[in-house]
């Protein structure tokens, strides 16, 4: 090895140490010294940017940028997603839309439900989006739970947000995944759901014994109850109204989902312009989804009360979307460093069975980046030139990929932030619903694909 090449490594190393003592000393200074997220998430950026060699204006930069485009790319998607939520809360559709499903399941089942169909049903949905929709839902569910509510529905919420974005087509991560390794879609499709659904009742079943056990402290890992999301007063206050039916009041969401889900199949089918594409278009489905939402609330209640209602869902984005945006300026920094590149350059594709790298590569890649998708793709982009050498099935490859870029959400991805706010959890709590859930799923998909090999 001559000097050069000794230094590019001391080099790649310093960036992976650095890397490791931001992300350490920014979850010690939130959970240990109790340092407020926002300037903990800011001082671990700083720190990255200025150890790693990017400098003053490169760091700045890079905060900037990164909290810029997660704003361009979801900003718009949360406030639609909470406005919505609180107009549908207004008019009593997610209170009888929980009594409905308590019904039918009953509240112990709930969690099953969700982690279920929300990752079967609806991977074309953008996981944020899911998310910021099913928050309100599973909020008023938690507390029928006979222990630990909140934290089993957010399990389930993480569950069905995440499985099917790396799994399930047409998830984008999946998408993505199944391009890359030239696997047929109706074959990831297929397979995708032998995976995610077993995976989700299993990863819940584990996850309600931990429960079960202690894992959760309420009065640590759940907020105060005046820090609670202000939809949930305004449902309760309009019991006496006259309110619409389930069916109606819930119109505005199923046509928001409708065409969402139609833009995604749409996007499949290779349309990216025309009347479907523009109206399956997240933004403009929710968009249209408030606005429906907005005028029912108007004609069921009164101009006041609807405007109110709006006011209390504007308030309620700001924390998220500050919180959020802050969490993409460190995953931006992180790949300003370039680690994603220096991780794929350690991989080697005779060191272990391609489908325990493929698992690895993702894993070790999401825990340092961030980013489920990003990390599903490049362990799917490292492995997929020497296929055509190796002995096994490109599809066994994409889902074990997807399985490993499950692991581990925690405080560098902005899913995690947004999760803790639409939630009402602490840091604390969110490590133990979004970081332990995601590890389980991972490694519980993991052995689902491994099973799926003994037959393909």
């Amino acid at each position: 090895m001559d000097d050069n090449d000794k230094e590019v490594r001391l080099s790649d190393v310093l960036i992976l140490l650095h890397t490791a003592i931001a992300l350490t000393a920014t979850v010690l200074l939130i959970l240990v010294a109790r340092i407020e997220p926002l300037i903990a998430l800011l001082t671990g950026s700083i720190y990255l940017g200025l150890a790693t060699g990017l400098g003053f204006q490169g760091t700045v930069e890079a905060i900037t940028n990164g909290f810029g485009d997660i704003m361009s790319s979801i900003g718009l998607l949360i406030t639609f997603g909470v406005l919505l939520g609180s107009l549908l809360s207004a008019t009593g559709a997610l209170r009888k839309l929980t009594e409905s499903l308590l019904r039918v399941f009953g509240a112990e089942r709930a969690p099953y439900v969700f982690s279920t169909s929300m990752s079967s049903v609806f991977p074309a949905i953008y996981t944020d989006v899911l998310l910021v929709l099913t928050a309100p839902l599973g909020r008023s569910i938690a507390p029928r739970i006979r222990r630990d509510g909140t934290a089993a529905m957010g399990a389930a919420l993480i569950l069905g947000s995440e499985l099917g974005l790396v799994l399930v087509i047409p998830g984008a991560g999946a998408l993505a995944v199944a391009g890359l390794l030239n696997v047929p879609l109706g074959s990831m499709l297929l397979f995708g759901l032998v995976v995610t659904v077993p995976t989700a009742l299993i990863t819940t079943f584990l996850y309600k014994q931990l429960l079960e056990r202690g894992l959760w402290n309420r009065n640590s890992d759940e907020l105060s109850p005046q820090d609670a999301p202000a939809d949930e007063p305004v449902e309760a206050g309009a019991e006496s109204a006259k309110l619409p039916s389930l069916g109606v009041s819930l119109l505005p969401l199923l046509v928001a989902i409708a065409l969402i889900a139609a833009g995604g199949i749409a996007k499949v089918a290779g349309v990216s312009s025309g009347p479907l594409a523009f109206f399956g278009d997240p933004l403009v489905a929710l968009f249209l989804g408030v606005v429906g939402a907005y005028f029912l609330a108007w004609r069921s209640l009164s101009r006041q009360q609807a405007g109110n209602t709006l006011s209390r869902g504007l308030r309620e984005c700001g924390s998220i979307l500050v919180i959020t945006g802050v969490g993409g300026s460190l995953g931006a920094v992180i790949s300003k460093t370039g680690l994603e590149d220096i991780l794929a350059g350690y991989f080697s594709s005779n060191a272990l069975s391609p489908l325990i790298l493929a698992w690895i590569i993702a894993a070790v890649l999401h825990v340092c980046i961030g980013s489920t998708s990003v990390a599903a793709i490049t362990a799917a982009g490292i492995l997929a030139p020497v296929l055509g050498s190796i002995d096994i099935s490109p599809l066994l490859v994409a889902l074990a990929a997807g399985s490993g870029a499950l692991f581990a959400v925690h405080v560098n991805s902005n899913f995690f932030w947004m999760f803790q706010r639409l939630l009402n959890l602490s840091t604390r709590g969110t490590l133990k619903t979004c970081t332990v859930v995601t590890m389980l799923a991972s490694v519980v998909s993991l052995g689902m694909v491994l099973a799926l090999s003994v037959v393909l």
